[in-house]
């Protein structure tokens, strides 16, 4: 429809032109820009530039305020005309200029617009809005060629205006002036890299020099006076980032954060990187900025919190953007006078906004703590105060501050420093019933990962004695755990009521928080309750099955019975995270299959077996699969049982339909994948009407119209025919049992339009199956020989086979094309993208692909697609100091 409007296009613009010249009607004028403007976008340039109207526009209409926004609409869109030959350079530079003199009529570049937008009529404010959008617009499209001798003034005065229009008090407004203001601080710092670069590059021993470098400083320094205001509009209007959690609410209220703004954290990203670029440009400028504007939060003439926490949010987002000296020098200055602040200010709401700010600037610099101990011990400290600060959000973010500051400088923290008597972790297990007694379990859990994290660090210069810390560490839980289980002995009922149920969910969380953190010598902790863990297990294993045998499968949504069945998977949760950290020296992969195999198969495995459907865990699945893959051969003679208790009731609970029991589906998948990949042995030690029902599971799978679930199958398929096709004394059984319909049942999902994001597997599955019969791997026959003629053999059988089902499946095809598309199937030569080229070939012939969206067939292609521009945004953000965060940045040194 657009081309053919194009051909036509003279008449509508000419009727257009008509109008503009001619009329005196208001109403029509207007009607017609609108009109005109909804065609800018895609009209032949001829009309734009090689007639009056530009000038028509910038002289006629934009002047008159009646006309003034449809106006600009206009030229927002030829000014935002991107990707043109470079002869029309010229006149996007006459174009802007021409504009920048008209708006000078209506305001100067250096008028505050922030009071006028607050007060001004409805079109005053669109006038505003769309003065943002043409100004970002244009110097998006245009940077480049309006830095000429000529033009570089009108630039410079463009950008000004569009840092005023920054100042207003409008978040979409700011938004789009985000843009511009991204690309150009990105651009500039990549021309200055480049320059750096070169031998002998640096741009500031080099400014007297000629040629490119020269050009590249002086560059950077005509936008030098724009990039301040930037800077400072940046500052005073930073999003917040996703750690804060204490926020001013509509009423004026500070209270804990209960969602997060999607939209909010995508702008803090930006206007991060942005400040980021800015601070290498200029590092001076940005400090001087941030240091007078903390200077006006201490003395109180500029005090508020959205002062306060917009400052300290963009001083915490430029982390790692300048030196180490540099950074040092700025800091001291910031922190010190931060715990100032919070000594002197009075009010619980001022307190906690100081406080919160303070979290999080400390959180963003690990690299200044690690250097400087006496600060890390103050601000670890004055965390450990807040933690008895009742303000909401104030003990989350001091836990979680705590928790980031643990992983990155835990070293510090179990290693003798300076004028410490001891490692400061012995003083803290000492002192911690008194740090956590006003914090929820929640934040206690965070407080044990923390610590559990600086123990985990077994370097060469940690002195500490690990075990006994731990021993320590977990001295409180341990003794609640063991006057739990004093009560349980004198009265087993004890252990069901729904107080002590809870108790011991909270303290098998704190274990469990304590485990993935400090690792395998956890094994230490856990072999002082581990069999208390599984009698307590039992016990509740056991109310839950008597509570459903009384009152029925209903009994399952029983407020105790839920409670219990938390409880039982809270131990599984703790058992997964142990067995996934185990290694050695303390926890051999041997001696935790010997220790903690045997003693969970009654409890776990015997309860899953004989529990309704309703009442099964699939953690128990998931503990079972981290057992594989992380024990490995180590279970294989333990595999056979395990598959006993869980497969065949597993298989019944997912196979019934294709919705019920998601959860059990994909963590059952997952375990006959680990025992395909570790312990392959083990599938044939098992009777062989389950290594039936395996195949027949994984071939299940591969048709779910779920995914993760197909893909899965596909994936466990492939691995499992790789691992066949390694044991000669399996293999040739299992060709003649299970090839042939393989190959049916690839065909099926290959070809039912449902799995089309599975094609690369499919490709690559009906490849190895063809090449292994046509390579005469296969040495059983795959048809009866008593039915078969006469020096039959499988390559010739499958051949037909397979033509004769495509023939009978998709009567569209002809048996020539069937023909071509078989040979091709046996071809040899053919590599793997040539086979999927091949299939694709074949796949699109068929009728019902036809009026199909096939995109999915190439998806492997758009995935790495996909993933090449995601490393590269990966590679640029490495290379680039601050642009990712300190909590992204893996320490080499730990």
């Amino acid at each position: 429809m657009k081309e053919s409007l194009n051909s036509e296009f003279a008449a509508i613009y000419h009727l257009c032109e008509f109008i503009l010249e001619h009329s005196q009607r208001p109403s029509l004028l207007k009607v017609t820009l609108q009109t005109l403007q909804r065609f800018l976008t895609w009209i032949p340039l001829g009309f734009i530039f090689s007639t009056n109207l530009v000038d028509t526009l910038l002289n006629k209409f934009f002047p008159e305020q009646q006309f003034r926004n449809d106006t600009l609409d206009c030229l927002t869109e030829i000014g935002s005309l991107s990707d043109l030959e470079p002869e029309y350079d010229p006149l996007f530079r006459k174009l802007f200029s021409g504009f920048l003199a008209r708006l000078g009529s209506i305001f100067s570049p250096e008028t505050n617009l922030v009071q006028p937008f607050e007060n001004g009529s409805e079109e005053d404010c669109i006038f505003i809005q769309r003065l943002a959008l043409f100004l970002s617009g244009f110097l998006k499209a245009h940077l480049k060629a309006l830095e000429t001798p000529d033009t570089q003034q009108s630039l410079i005065t463009g950008l000004f205006y569009l840092v005023r229009v920054s100042e207003v008090d409008d978040v979409e407004i700011f938004r789009i002036c985000l843009e511009a203001w991204h690309m150009l601080a990105h651009d500039l710092y990549q021309t200055e890299n480049e320059i750096k670069a070169r031998p002998g590059g640096n741009s500031v021993l080099n400014l007297g020099s000629n040629g490119s470098s020269n050009g590249a400083a002086s560059r950077k320094f005509m936008y030098g006076p724009v990039l301040t205001g930037v800077r400072q509009v940046m500052i005073a209007k930073m999003a917040k980032p996703e750690e804060v959690l204490i926020v001013e609410d509509e009423n004026g209220d500070i209270v804990r954060e209960t969602t997060k703004d999607t939209d909010v954290i995508a702008q803090y990203k930006t206007m991060r990187e942005t400040l980021v670029y800015l601070t290498h440009l200029n590092c001076d400028d940005t400090e001087s900025i941030m240091l007078s504007k903390l200077t006006g939060q201490v003395d109180g003439t500029e005090w508020s919190w959205n002062n306060l926490n917009t400052l300290c949010w963009a001083i915490g987002s430029i982390s790692g953007a300048m030196t180490e000296d540099e950074e040092k020098r700025f800091l001291v200055t910031v922190i010190k006078d931060l715990l100032g602040m919070c000594e002197q200010k009075r009010g619980k709401d001022n307190k906690a906004v100081i406080a919160s700010n303070i979290m999080y600037v400390v959180g963003q610099y690990p690299r200044f703590l690690k250097a400087h101990w006496k600060f890390l011990k103050t601000v670890v400290n004055k965390l450990f105060e807040f933690m008895h600060e009742v303000h909401p959000g104030v003990q989350d973010m001091a836990c979680d501050t705590f928790l980031k500051i643990a992983t990155k400088c835990k070293r510090k923290f179990v290693t003798l420093q300076t004028d410490e008597r001891v490692p400061f972790i012995a003083e803290l297990v000492d002192t911690m019933p008194t740090i956590v007694s006003d914090l929820e379990p929640h934040q206690v859990q965070a407080f044990y990962e923390a610590v559990g994290t600086m123990l985990s660090d077994k370097g060469p210069a940690v002195t500490v004695d690990r075990g006994e810390l731990l021993k320590k560490l977990m001295a409180m839980p341990n003794r609640r755990w063991q006057e739990i289980m004093e009560g349980a002995k004198a009265n087993v009922e004890s252990l069901v009521e729904p107080n002590t149920v809870k108790e011991i969910i909270k303290i098998l969380k704190t274990n469990n928080k304590t485990c993935g953190a400090i690792g395998s010598i956890y094994a230490q902790q856990l072999q002082t309750f581990f069999m208390d863990l599984l009698n307590v297990y039992r016990v509740y294993s056991e109310r839950i099955s008597s509570t459903i045998a009384q009152q029925g499968p209903g009994a399952t949504q029983l407020s105790l019975v839920r409670t219990m069945r938390s409880a039982k998977k809270e131990v599984l949760r703790l058992l997964i995270v142990f067995i996934q950290k185990s290694g050695p020296p303390e926890a051999d992969p041997q001696a935790v299959a010997q220790g903690f195999i045997p003693p969970v198969l009654d409890p776990i495995l015997g309860d899953y077996q004989r529990n309704i459907p309703n009442a099964r865990d699939p953690e128990v699945l998931v503990l079972f699969t981290t057992v594989v893959e992380k024990l490995k051969s180590h279970v294989l003679s333990e595999v056979p049982k395990i598959m006993a208790a869980v497969f065949e009731c597993t298989l019944q609970m997912i196979t019934a339909n294709f919705e019920d029991f998601p959860e059990h589906r994909i963590r059952f998948f997952e375990f006959i994948r680990a025992i395909n990949t570790h312990c392959f042995q083990a599938l044939f030690n098992i009777p062989s009407e389950h290594q039936k029902l395996v195949v027949d599971s994984v071939v299940w799978a591969m048709k779910h119209t779920e995914r993760n679930i197909s893909d899965t199958g596909l994936n466990i398929l492939h691995e499992l025919l790789n691992n066949v096709a390694k044991t000669p004394d399996i293999a040739q059984g299992f060709y003649q049992q299970y090839l042939l319909a393989l190959i049916q049942d690839v065909f099926a999902v290959m070809t039912d339009r449902l799995h089309k994001s599975g094609f690369k597997m499919h490709a690559t599955l009906l490849r190895q199956m063809f090449h292994l019969v046509q390579m005469n791997q296969v040495t059983v026959p795959l048809f009866d020989p008593a039915n078969a003629p006469a020096g039959q053999t499988n390559p010739s059988f499958l051949r037909e086979h397979i033509s004769n089902l495509l023939i009978q499946s998709f009567p569209n095809l002809t048996r020539s094309q069937v023909s071509r598309f078989v040979d091709g199937m046996f071809d040899l030569n053919m590599d793997l993208p040539s086979f999927k080229t091949h299939l694709r070939d074949f796949l699109i012939q068929l009728k019902e692909f036809s009026t199909e969206d096939n995109s999915g067939l190439f998806g492997e292609e758009q995935d790495a697609q996909q993933r090449q521009q995601l490393e590269a945004q990966q590679a640029h953000r490495s290379a680039v100091p601050g642009l990712m965060k300190p909590s992204e940045i893996i320490d080499d040194d730990l």
